[in-house]
This record gives C-alpha cells, structure tokens and sequence, in this order.
C-alpha cells in the first residue's frame, strides 16, 4: 500500500473523443485561472490554488483520444515539509473503450500514501474529479476553481 499511486477509474456513456476533449480543458475542470497552455505536445501550465498550491505540468505524451500524460517539472505545496513533493510525478489520462463504454483511468504516479500531502491530496484530486471533471464529461458543465 505504501507504494501504491493514487488512480481513479471511471466508465462513460460519452465518445473516447469527449472524454479526451474534456481532460484537455483543464480550466474547465481544475481551475478558470490555469496560465498556460494543455491541449498539445510540450504545452506547460500553472496550476494555483490559494497560496497553499503551486504546480507547473508539462504535457509529455499526448495520444488523441487515448491518453495524456503531464509531468510536474515545479510545484510548491505549503502546507506540507516538503514543499516540491509533487515535482518529479506524472500525472495520467488513459482513454479506452470497454464494453461499448469509455473508460477513463487516472493516475497520479508518484503520489502515494508515503507523501506527506497524500490524504489532502487524495481528497483534493477526488474532488476535482468526481465533482468537476466527470459533470464537464457527462453535462458540459464542470466545477472548476474561480
């Protein structure tokens, strides 16, 4: 369990090609004030929450309608000791059909019960996922940050 990467899966009735789309439309899930680009290859962005999150993503590996993939070439998380321990991970996308459905595996590699950030994580990447991301898939409509 100790090396065990937070990941979360989820099935659409939505085409692979929405899914994509929307993963891709980080300010419509995560947050409205994103800085920076996240639809194409080597695209960076900055993600602020507050003054207790900073992070910067690059994306890696971008595969229409099958996978993205951002690295975390900076972050700074304030209310842990270790304040870059998100710089290093990855952070995935994995789009696949299944049984006339659409699955969506995320996975944040590195993120594991051992950080420090780890229960507030897992709830913060719960949260934009299951409230936000999964109704921009479903509705059209997510719940970024403002």
């Amino acid at each position: 369990m100790e090396d065990q990467d937070f990941k979360a899966v989820f099935l659409f009735d939505q085409s692979a090609e929405q899914v994509f789309n929307a993963v891709c439309n980080v300010r419509g899930w995560w947050s409205e004030t994103l800085e920076g680009g996240s639809h194409k290859l080597n695209d960076e962005f900055i993600y602020r929450h507050g003054d207790i999150h900073y992070s910067k993503q690059k994306l890696t590996e971008v595969i229409p309608n099958k996978k993205v993939v951002w690295l975390v070439t900076d972050s700074e998380l304030t209310f842990v000791e270790n304040k870059t321990e998100w710089t290093g991970t990855t952070i995935s996308f994995d789009i696949a059909e299944k049984s006339g459905k659409t699955q969506l595996i995320f996975a944040h590699h590195g993120l594991t019960p051992k950080f420090e950030c780890y229960k507030a994580c897992f709830g913060g990447w719960t949260y934009y996922l299951e409230e936000s991301l999964v109704p921009l898939i479903t509705t059209g409509k997510g719940n970024p940050d403002k």
